[in-house]
């Protein structure tokens, strides 16, 4: 990957710092630059003074991050270096929502972009001057070269346009979060919705779901684990899509930001979500799985291709805790009853509240922060 420019972002947070839980894993070392490749080339050197200035505004940055201060902080002087920010992803990424808390600024109403996503906090933060958020609902790599045509219930209707559109030769900073709908995880998740717990009848038999039935047993049949399956191509998909990124905005840094931890590996909790806790547990490990496919799509992108700043960004570590599971106020991830008290209103069930956000962001100028 390439160096980057000397400049450093003043980072001035427009949200909350989550709560760190003790679950949170050291965090990855300072990428390296390929032997053989080239650094970038920087801007002209400043002056002396110039270079305090920006030391002291990384480290009030730096400060703010690592404190938490509240939303109205004073925020440090900014000389950003990144300029035009474009945001392509998922639902996840989008951070949808419902009603008023939709924007429409950059994307159709049908992609249900929340006003409040990650994206939006960080273009914030960082102070850039263009923000291209192309995130949408039921996303997949195939929608980044192609128009995405929407149509919930026949009335509520839309079309994204191919998200690498938003790209240009100018773009230097890319965020990317998708995978999830390529392998279909989110129709696998609403088909583990359950009214009942999960009920015998007869040894061997039981009610289908939602009646109480486990619809594992309906993707994991002689050993073999289908969604497991339609998992393994996510990878190549991802990396296929990095590289496309890289051709179209071959300056930009690039970060993957993975899925948070909205799904227990070790747990469940129903009735609260209403999926059989031995379901819910299957759930979050085919999450990891996803995780896992996008971690080996940056390292092969990482090795394989000249000159290419790309980093995964690590919400999920950071998250564990924080999943459906959790009251109010502390998950960051809502269950299936479609409201959210952060903020208060209707939710788009099983996807990122407002404080999920802010911790996708923070953790985005965090991978930006001590990369630099």
């Amino acid at each position: 990957m390439s160096a980057r420019k000397s400049a450093r972002p003043s980072l001035s947070l427009p949200f909350r710092t989550p709560f760190r839980t003790p679950f949170r894993t050291p965090s990855r070392t300072s990428p390296r630059t390929p032997i053989g490749t080239s650094p970038r080339t920087s801007t002209p050197t400043p002056s002396t003074a110039s270079r305090l200035a920006r030391a002291a505004a990384s480290a009030a940055a730096a400060t703010l991050l690592a404190t938490a201060l509240p939303l109205d902080a004073a925020a440090a002087p900014r000389d950003t270096e990144y300029a035009e920010y474009v945001a392509l992803g998922d639902s996840w990424s989008a951070d949808v929502a419902l009603l008023t808390n939709v924007s429409t600024e950059h994307a159709p109403y049908a992609c249900f972009q929340s006003a409040w996503n990650y994206p939006k906090k960080v273009a914030k933060a960082l102070g850039v001057t263009t923000l291209r958020d192309a995130t949408c609902g039921s996303a997949t790599t195939e929608d980044f070269d192609k128009a995405q045509d929407i149509n919930y219930l026949g009335f509520i209707r839309g079309t994204n346009p191919r998200q690498f559109s938003r790209l240009s030769p100018t773009t230097d900073l890319v965020t990317i979060g998708i995978g999830g709908n390529d392998a279909g995880l989110a129709s696998a998740a609403a088909s583990c919705f359950n009214l009942l717990p999960s009920l015998e009848l007869l040894p061997g038999l039981t009610l289908p779901a939602p009646l109480g039935g486990a619809c594992k047993k309906g993707w994991v049949k002689r050993g073999v684990d289908e969604m497991s399956k339609r998992i393994a191509p996510v990878e190549g998909k991802v990396y296929d899509a990095l590289k496309r990124t890289h051709e179209l905005a071959p300056d930009a840094t690039v970060l993957v930001v993975d899925y948070l931890a909205g799904v227990p590996l070790d747990h469940g909790c129903y009735p609260y979500v209403q999926v059989n806790d031995g379901d819910l547990m299957w759930l979050g490990a085919k999450l990891k799985e996803i995780n896992d496919a996008l971690a080996r799509a940056v390292r092969r992108a990482d090795r394989d291709i000249a000159d290419f700043d790309v980093r995964l960004v690590d919400t999920y570590s950071g998250s564990v805790g924080h999943d459906v599971c959790g009251l109010p106020g502390t998950k960051w991830v809502e269950g299936f009853v479609p409201l959210t008290a952060n903020p208060p209103g209707l939710a788009v069930p099983l996807h990122p509240n407002e404080l999920g956000a802010d911790h996708q962001a923070a953790t985005v100028l965090k991978t930006l922060e001590k990369s630099e």
